[in-house]
């Protein structure tokens, strides 16, 4: 099978060329990178056009930025592979673990992967504590709505069928795109499986974009999408 990596880019001028590095040198061979520039102004179009586009498959340009769940709507309309992957610019997560997140969807028990960074297992940076205490309020919140037992609905590595996330009209623009998600493919009754994963987080002043301000969107988003379709 083909593996699409769709890589939602914004203001990512300092790690681009590593995680694209990073994801050529993972242990899946068929792959397909989609990188979608979400509007940036640090300079990372210019690395991307003059140093990248000849890397990868394709690069999407946004004219202006829009947030991750537009970016990642673009890159899995693009997408050919018949397993997609999600894949955050920044080096928080390793894809060396690409394998351990496709399995079950290889070995046709899954439809949906969501790889978790509280399952334990892997290696994890100790951040900060109120972000964890987030995290798993809202997935409790999610797992309410959705009936279902995820330990980790926020996390950046959710892999999907292809069919599955092509079938899913996407309409959160920003980080509501990850409860949204959610709330749909349980509602499409997917099989949807958790593996541990690793966690390299970083902070504020390395990059890190989401704020409190998407929390509150969450809890709206969790509620919306769990309640109408």
């Amino acid at each position: 099978m083909k593996l699409s990596v769709i890589i939602p880019c914004y203001n990512e001028s300092e790690t681009i060329h590593q995680i694209v590095a990073a994801v050529k040198a993972s242990p899946i061979e068929n792959i397909e990178i989609i990188i979608v520039d979400d509007g940036s102004t640090d300079g990372t179009r210019d690395i991307l056009a003059n140093q990248i586009e000849a890397e990868v498959d394709q690069i999407i340009y946004h004219p202006r930025n829009r947030g991750k769940g537009a970016a990642l709507r673009t890159g899995f309309g693009a997408a050919t592979g018949e397993i997609v992957i999600v894949q955050d610019a920044d080096l928080e997560y390793d894809p060396q673990e690409y394998p351990l997140v496709i399995e079950p969807i290889l070995k046709n028990r899954a439809d949906v992967v969501f790889g978790s960074r509280f399952l334990g297992g892997g290696s994890h940076r100790v951040l900060y504590f109120w972000h964890t205490v987030g995290n798993r309020f809202l997935t409790t919140l999610s797992n309410m709505f959705t009936n279902l037992n995820l330990s980790d609905m926020e996390t950046c590595y959710k892999a999907f069928r292809r069919e599955i996330i092509q079938g899913v009209k996407i309409r959160e623009n920003r980080f509501g795109f990850e409860p949204e998600i959610t709330a749909k493919v349980a509602r499409m009754n997917c099989r949807i499986y958790e593996v541990s994963i690793s966690y390299y987080g970083r902070t504020y002043q390395e990059g890190k974009k989401i704020n409190w301000k998407d929390g509150f969107r969450a809890i709206y988003c969790i509620i919306r999408y769990g309640l109408w379709s």
